[in-house]
This record gives structure tokens, C-alpha cells and sequence, in this order.
């Protein structure tokens, strides 16, 4: 193959540069944000602002003329799930050959070894990165992922490809073989559009605060994917990931059609609880309720928070068609602990509830008993929806384990408050921007943000906009890291119109958004998206590599 040399400064964004057909024919490949090395930052007035010093003098491509390296072995078919898993993981593909052709370099040292000797700009402002209290601009280093954790979280990142796939008939035989859930483990299960995981935090807070033993699975993750299976606050081992996903890759090995990603992650999480004698289990339903893969769950309660306008592509254009998915998780007989609706949505809830013959509590008083540690006055709705739900399931619960559970609770992104001076907020859908604008005002009063935003390409951005433009002063367009996310630029070309007058500017990367911040006095809102703020949050811990992105 023909191959051009060039000689500049520039960052390498990882992103092939020919498209290869897939086995059978398709172009499998969908576009991905250059993933950006982190700019260098100044503190000092007498230092350059170029950022040039990030950069190298160097050849894009190989540097040799020799014959095959690495880089050059025979590989799987095009776009093998094996090879190019989406996310993070596509940097591990299974026979340990790059995904990605990558420049050997005779005079320097191996691409493996040369990370410890490479000067790696750091992020931020100093008062922007505090680390377990002390300052930290570049972070302490998170352990690496063992071998099998990446190898096996791979195949499963692979499994994306698949998409996603209502239905319960693949989850019931995989559950029904694996014999899942453990006996006599009750399930409290969690669906609506804003705000579940939020109530699944609250619940699991308190009945670990009343003593039981609890398993969490809620989706997605912010960081990394063991967030979203925790048994007593725990997040499950890489060890456990890598032993449970074997167990579940070989007995589905020939299965058509494949499980997904989801009812996977599902069937590990019930494995995980199953393993660790949970009594208590709260599910958190990855889209929609009544085809989701927790539906296959029986559950001692069925729980809906608040139903408004999300994945209308899945599950309708209609909040009444919306609500009929989301209701679809009650069940014959089974309570209903509901949250305040929209009048359509609660005719639905109502009406299937009556279908099922199952009773319906709608909460519609915030708990105002004692603190909730989430900010925001819907965090009390939440925390009295929780309550209700256990109460409602029969899971006996005493006033000092709530009033501790919702003191502790922790959940990050969720008007989540860093070093004062950023707040990241995992909004992504019009009704989530609303309540985060209003929890601002309710907060901060009239003060003014300066807002970076990113959000995914399904998502309604004029809606998000529309409600969190009244707080703004500025806003900062990076990319994210994530295959879903709309570019900047169209974000733009949707924002402009409607905030003519306010300053709005695009940056290259999460560094270069933070970068631009710095100069202004405004808190910092980081919202848009749930994956977004993942982002940002293992950017501000120290440690960017550590995200394992994901597209689910």
C-alpha cells in the first residue's frame, strides 16, 4: 500500500484514516472524537501559551522503510469485534495486535515504555484539581487494568455492535440457565426518565444504613464500567468482571441471535449479587421498562420516577406511548410506588396498574424530615419516592436508617460540586436541564456560569438550551469522548440563533474548554451528558486514561 510522509508539529488523533469494508460487505465504521493528549497549561506570565510544547517534531507515519513490523501482522477480518471494540477498549483488542497501525520509532523507545519517560502536560488550574484534599493538578496514577479485566471487558465492548434489542426472550433462557436471581432475593425495580439513578442510590443508602446486605446495578457508568454492579457500596473487582464474563462468553458462544451488551452486563450483575448472598436487590432499567432486560427480573416492588421526552427513536413520540414502555415493569399484583407524572403519564401508569391489578401509590410530598445529602429540592421528591418504595415493598425499615441513608448517600454528577468552583451535572435531555437550572438558581441565586457542553447526537439539544440558557454568562463547546456525541460545531450552529448575544466558543478538547475557563470568574457548569461528565470527572481526579468509554 502507497503511504505518505509528513513532517509538522501536531498531536496524533487516533483515528485510522482508511476505511476498511467489513466481511460481509458493510462499512461497519461509525466517526470517532480524536482522542486529544492533554495541552499544556501555563500558570505563570513569563511562560509561552502556544502549546506547542505539547507537541513534537516528528513523522506521522513510520519512520523506516523496513520490512513488516507489529503493526503489519495479519489481523481478523475488518472491524472484528475482537479488534475493534467501540470505546476505550478498542485500544486492547483480544490477539494483542494494535487495532490501529501506529509509527515505530528506531531511535526511540518502545511505544510501551516510553509513556514513563514522555513529559505529559498537566491539566488545569491548581484550584480547579484537588485530589483526596490536597492540591493535585496532575494526579496520582490509578492502578492499571489487569490483562484479563481489558481482554474480557473487550469482547463485551464488542458486543455494542449488536445494538440494542427490546425484547426478553434472550434474557429469560440466559437468566433461566445461569439460575438467576439467588433464591429469596427481593428485587426493587427502578424505571421513569429522570432521576433513577438517583432513587436507586437512595434505596440502596438505606437499607445498608438499616443493615441489609445490597447489590446496586444502574447504567450507565460515569468512569468505570464497575460502577455500575456494587454489592454493600462496593463496585465489583476487575478479577470478578474478568471470571463472570468468561462464564458468560462460553455458554452463550454459539447463541443466535447474540446476546447484547446489557442483557449481558445484566446476567453479571444478578451472578455478582447471586455470589455475594445479597438479600436486597435494586435494579435500575437500562431503556425504557416493559422490553428492558431487567424486566425479566420478578421484583417485590415496581418503582417510576418522574416520565418526560427521552429516546423517543426506542420507545415513541408521545409521552403516552413514552409512559406505556416505562409502565411496562408492573407487574401482576406487584405494588406500584410512583412519582408525581404529567397528567398523560399517569392515566397510562394508572391504567396498566388497574390491568395488573396492582396498587398505586403516587408520591407527591418531598421528604423534609432530615438532610438529603443530593442537592436540589427534586433530590426530596426522590428521597420520598424511595422511602415509599420500601415501604411499599415490605422492606422493613426504621426512621434512623433513613435518616442516615439520605444523609450519606453519594451520586456523583448529579449537581455535584468540585472544589466549589465546578459543577457537573450529568442533565441530558430537556426536563433533566430544567431541573439542574432550577437547582442552580435554588443554590447559587442569580450568579452566572460559564457552561461547557456536550451532548450526544440523539439527544434534543434546542430543549436542553432552552432551559439552561438563562443561567449562562458564556459557553464552551469541546468534543467528548464518546462515539455518539454531536461535534461542537453543530451544537453551535443550534445554540447561535438562539443566544445571539452571548459568547459562545468552540474548543478542541476538554483541556482546551477548561483552558478557556480559566481567565473567567463564573463558576463552572459541565453538563449535556451523563457519558460527558465522566469525562470530566476522570479528568479532574487526575487521571483522564482511566475512562472507559462506552457508548451504552
Amino acid at each position: 500500500m502507497r503511504r505518505y510522509h509528513y513532517l509538522g508539529f501536531g498531536r496524533r488523533a487516533h483515528v485510522r484514516r482508511h476505511v476498511e469494508p467489513d466481511a460481509n460487505g458493510e462499512n461497519e465504521r461509525r466517526p470517532r472524537p480524536a482522542h486529544l493528549r492533554a495541552a499544556a497549561l501555563h500558570f505563570r506570565p513569563d511562560q509561552s501559551h502556544h502549546g506547542r510544547r505539547d507537541g513534537e517534531l516528528r513523522l506521522v507515519r513510520r519512520c523506516h522503510s523496513r520490512g513488516a513490523k507489529e503493526h503489519d501482522w495479519l489481523r481478523r477480518a475488518s472491524r472484528h469485534q475482537g479488534d475493534h471494540a467501540p470505546g476505550f477498549t478498542g485500544r486492547f483488542p483480544d490477539r494483542g495486535i494494535p487495532g490501529r497501525t501506529r509509527a515505530d520509532r528506531s531511535h526511540r523507545a518502545s511505544q510501551k515504555n516510553a509513556g514513563a519517560d514522555h513529559p505529559v502536560p498537566e491539566l488545569l488550574l491548581q484550584h480547579f484539581v484537588n485530589v483526596a484534599g490536597a492540591s493535585n493538578v496532575g494526579g496520582a496514577s490509578a492502578p492499571r487494568p489487569s490483562p484479563a479485566y481489558k481482554k474480557t471487558l473487550a469482547w463485551l465492548y464488542g458486543t455494542q455492535r449488536f445494538g440494542i434489542k427490546l425484547g426478553l426472550e434472550n434474557i429469560e433462557r440466559l437468566l433461566q440457565e445461569l439460575k438467576l436471581p439467588g433464591k429469596d432475593q427481593r428485587v426493587i425495580h427502578v424505571a421513569g426518565t429522570n432521576g433513577k439513578g438517583s432513587v436507586c442510590a437512595m434505596i440502596d443508602s438505606i437499607c445498608r444504613a438499616q443493615g441489609y446486605r445490597t447489590g446496586l446495578f444502574t447504567s450507565p457508568h460515569l468512569v468505570t464500567y464497575r460502577e455500575r454492579i456494587q454489592v454493600d457500596g462496593e463496585m465489583i473487582v476487575e478479577e470478578e468482571v474478568a471470571v463472570g464474563l468468561e462464564t458468560i462468553r462460553a455458554h452463550i458462544r454459539d447463541w443466535k441471535p447474540h446476546p447484547t451488551f446489557f442483557e449481558i452486563t445484566t446476567a453479571l450483575a444478578l451472578m455478582h449479587f447471586k455470589e455475594h448472598d445479597c438479600e436486597l436487590i435494586v435494579l435500575e432499567t437500562g431503556l425504557g421498562g416493559r422490553l428492558d432486560a431487567t424486566n425479566a427480573v420478578q421484583s417485590v416492588v415496581s418503582v417510576l420516577t418522574p416520565i418526560g421526552y427521552d429516546h423517543q427513536e426506542w420507545l415513541g413520540h408521545s409521552l403516552e406511548e413514552i409512559a406505556a414502555e416505562k409502565a411496562g415493569i408492573i407487574k401482576s399484583r406487584i405494588p406500584v410506588a410512583s412519582a408525581l407524572q404529567e397528567p398523560a403519564a399517569e392515566k397510562v401508569v394508572r391504567a396498566r396498574a388497574a390491568e395488573c391489578d396492582a396498587p398505586v401509590e403516587m408520591v407527591t410530598q418531598p421528604y423534609t424530615k432530615s438532610r438529603v445529602a443530593l442537592a436540589g429540592a427534586h433530590q426530596k421528591q426522590n428521597a420520598s419516592l424511595a422511602i415509599a418504595a420500601l415501604r411499599f415493598g415490605g422492606i422493613a425499615i426504621g426512621e434512623d436508617a433513613i435518616d442516615r441513608g439520605l444523609a450519606d448517600v453519594h451520586w456523583p454528577a448529579r449537581f455535584q460540586i468540585w472544589e466549589d468552583r465546578i459543577i457537573i451535572d450529568g442533565a441530558h435531555n430537556p426536563a433533566g436541564a430544567n431541573v439542574l437550572a432550577k437547582t442552580w438558581r435554588d443554590q447559587l441565586g442569580d450568579e452566572r456560569a460559564t457552561i461547557i457542553l456536550a451532548v450526544l447526537s440523539d439527544k434534543d439539544v434546542a430543549g436542553i438550551w432552552r432551559a439552561l440558557a438563562p443561567i449562562a454568562q458564556r459557553l464552551i463547546l469541546p468534543p467528548a469522548r464518546n462515539e455518539r456525541a454531536l461535534p461542537p460545531q453543530k451544537v453551535a450552529l443550534i445554540v447561535r440563533p438562539m443566544s445571539p448575544d452571548l459568547s459562545i466558543s468552540i474548543a478542541s478538547s476538554l483541556d482546551h474548554a477548561f483552558q478557556q475557563a480559566q481567565a473567567e470568574r463564573e463558576r463552572l457548569l459541565v453538563t449535556g451528558s451523563l457519558h460527558f461528565a465522566g469525562e470530566a470527572l476522570a479528568k479532574l481526579r487526575g487521571n483522564a486514561d482511566a475512562l472507559e468509554e462506552c457508548s451504552q
